[in-house]
């Protein structure tokens, strides 16, 4: 498949009396796009849409999703295909335009216990990568009837729609730069580079369930088996984000838009080795699912001809298990595994850091240690909720001061140690 992909550089995000872009500036018509929201679904109950630019005094918890506005010029299918019915093309080939430099934010009373913070200034600020984005927040609420699993699939959906809705504003548009990615069918992708490496990318996502899901296709990726993706399918939103997961290492829906494992192998696709493509698996809860999809993504592997791979996780504790048999599997093919995990290696840094190990595991890259405590200043500005940091994950009993501010671990700020390297951390080999 190939894929073009045009950025639209967002130079300024504002509310005015209509929805529209010209020149780099992005105006939403605030009474027109809440009124699309709450058609959405008869449960919402309150909308509210704010805008957070980078620098500001503003604080945004607890945090569900986070997307890119995209939307497709070329080719089949729509972003995130599959999640309604009739949708359900293939995506990854022809011409999609960007709207860089903004997301798409979604809040509210949400779900559990495991969403979290952006903060648009201070030391939490450079924590996140959304800090640095113009975003666009929404504020939803739900009527009583719904369950947690309703809750969540009204915000992802609120979150998507209005994400593809504000998308549109980049068709006609003239792109600032313009990218093309390109994986062939597997015999002749192998066959034009021969002398090449043969390196693909195994893909962790979380689904465990209880709110833990993440959607290929619009399909619950813990009912499938390990798939073969084009890696430009994810840059067309084929992976979508349904999880509520510790906040610092969830993949939110544009982390999956934009992986940067994905664009760092194309970086050097045909110099250094040849990217063969990607692995979509899952990760699992019971014992017998880990070893059936861990020996797929095996088989898989050596089907390709894979001389090489990268395998990242998200989350952590129960898929570090699937990480390890990942890795073991694929080594004892005789294929040189590299890991990309993070660490809850305690707050002094002196704990165990993954749940499981492997002798084979001797390739890892971690993206930080997410139990490490910061403190986080008041903003005066809150879009949300901050009574939710006292029991998100990373919190305690106390974490929320009377004067707003926050102590707690990193694992709270959304994307703090982002497994797939989409932050602001840096390791450095011992």
């Amino acid at each position: 498949m190939k894929l073009e992909i045009g950025n639209i550089h967002v130079k300024e995000l504002a509310f005015g009396e209509n929805t529209a872009l010209s020149s780099g500036r992005v105006q939403i018509n605030q009474e027109e796009l809440t009124g699309f929201i709450r058609e959405l679904d008869h449960r919402i109950t309150e909308v509210k849409l704010d805008i957070a630019l980078p620098g500001e005094k503003t604080r945004i918890m607890p945090v569900k999703d986070v997307i890119e506005p995209r939307v497709k010029v070329e080719g089949k299918g729509s972003m995130f295909p599959g999640r309604n019915p009739g949708e359900e093309s293939m995506v990854g080939e022809g011409r999609t335009h960007v709207l860089k430099g903004m997301a798409i934010v979604t809040t509210g009373k949400v779900v559990g216990f495991q969403e979290g913070i952006i903060d648009m200034s201070g030391p939490g600020a450079e924590y996140t990568p959304f800090s640095k984005t113009m975003n666009l927040v929404i504020t939803c609420e739900v009527d009583d009837s719904c369950n947690q699993y309703d809750h969540e699939a009204i915000l992802r959906k609120v979150g998507i729609e209005t994400a593809n809705r504000v998308g549109q504003l980049a068709k006609t548009a003239a792109a600032d730069e313009t990218r093309t990615y390109e994986t062939k069918p597997l015999l002749e992708q192998a066959a034009q580079y021969p002398n090449l490496p043969k390196v693909g990318y195994i893909y962790m996502l979380q689904s465990q369930g209880l709110m833990h899901d993440t959607y290929l296709y619009g399909v619950d990726v813990k009912t499938i088996l390990p798939t073969l993706l084009y890696p430009t399918e994810v840059m067309d939103g084929a992976i979508m984000s349904g999880n509520c997961v510790s906040a610092c290492d969830k993949n939110p829906s544009i982390v999956h838009q934009n992986s940067p494992v994905i664009h760092e192998l194309y970086e050097h696709h045909g110099t250094k080795y040849n990217f063969m493509g990607a692995i979509v698996t899952n990760e699992n809860v019971t014992l017998a699912d880990k070893e059936r999809s861990s020996n797929y993504v095996a088989k898989l592997a050596v089907q390709m001809g894979l001389d090489a791979v990268i395998v990242s996780e998200e989350g952590f504790g129960n898929p570090d298990a699937d990480l390890v048999m990942n890795c073991r599997k694929l080594e004892e093919a005789g294929i040189k595994t590299v890991l990309l995990t993070d660490e809850y290696a305690g707050q002094n840094g002196e704990s165990q850091s993954l749940a499981d190990s492997t002798p084979k595991g001797d390739a890892v890259v971690t993206n930080g240690n997410a139990n490490q405590v910061i403190h986080l200043p008041a903003m005066d500005r809150l879009i949300g909720h901050d009574t939710y940091a006292d029991m998100i994950a990373g919190g305690w009993d106390g974490s929320l001061h009377a004067d707003g501010s926050i102590t707690a671990e990193i694992q709270v700020i959304t994307g703090a140690t982002n497994e797939l390297g989409y932050h602001n951390l840096t390791a450095m080999a011992g």
